[in-house]
């Protein structure tokens, strides 16, 4: 097989980025992370790359391939073509920390802030809950996520337009789901959702969703339905009179 030519970026905070170039002979089965491994043990070993599994279930070696955020561990060489260079960066809606790292910290601060589950009282005296199954199954989807962050890192809001501070973002999005659509949550997270989530930020382009190595389906699935309840909450009139009506 040819060799495949790498251009991988190489910096850190405060210096001025560049791409060095590698060609790494390729094998059958070879996927990025395995080119880069042999980059830092033959060429660059002070290269900078995050990685733990290695079977697309941590989410750590995140990176952006050709332009496209993607696990490297699980984006196979054979299906680019090796005549023409292959360019490996940092995911972009994130700090950079040094070459093909970056600081997700901030996803997790994020998380935090997210009002908790509560769930309601028990159904019966013996403190036990009754659910569907297709209560139960309904969230299962959003607990599939591996948080390598790669649809916080293709949405615009965040990589093109850095509203870090008005938007959660589509990940944390998928995490408020698995709340609110628990069976036995009842929570309001409505406002926290409106407000300092930024949920009107999400112009529902499904970028999120076409990225997710876990497939889910993260736009139809989580946000959309999420928007409906704020809307329900604060747009619609006949539910803010019924509210009113009520008390």
């Amino acid at each position: 097989m040819p060799d495949a030519h790498l251009r991988v970026f190489r910096g850190s905070p405060g210096a001025e980025g560049h791409f060095d170039e590698f060609d790494v002979p390729v094998e059958e089965g070879m996927v990025v992370l395995d080119a880069l491994h042999w980059i830092q043990g033959h060429e660059a070993p002070d290269l900078a790359v995050r990685w733990n599994c290695k079977a697309a279930k941590c989410g750590s070696c995140s990176a952006e391939v050709d332009g496209r955020p993607r696990l490297t561990c699980k984006t196979r060489l054979s299906d680019y073509d090796l005549e023409e260079p292959i360019t490996v960066e940092p995911m972009r809606a994130f700090p950079l920390i040094k070459d093909l790292v970056t600081d997700v910290s901030w996803n997790y601060e994020v998380n935090k802030r997210i009002p908790a589950f509560q769930p309601r009282a028990p159904d019966f005296p013996d403190g036990t809950w009754r659910m569907f199954q297709y209560e139960v199954e309904r969230p299962q989807e959003f607990r599939k996520c591996i948080e390598c962050f790669l649809c916080q890192d293709v949405c615009h809001v965040l990589r093109a337009h850095e509203k870090h501070a008005e938007f959660m973002g589509p990940a944390m999005l998928v995490r408020a789901a698995v709340y609110e659509m628990h069976p036995l949550d009842e929570a309001d997270r409505t406002d926290h959702l409106r407000h300092e989530g930024g949920i009107g930020y999400c112009n529902i382009t499904k970028c999120c969703t076409e990225v997710c190595p876990e497939s889910i389906t993260i736009t139809d699935n989580a946000i959309i339905p999420l928007k409906e309840r704020v809307a329900d909450r604060h747009y619609d009139p006949l539910q803010w009179l019924w509210r009113k009506l009520t008390g």
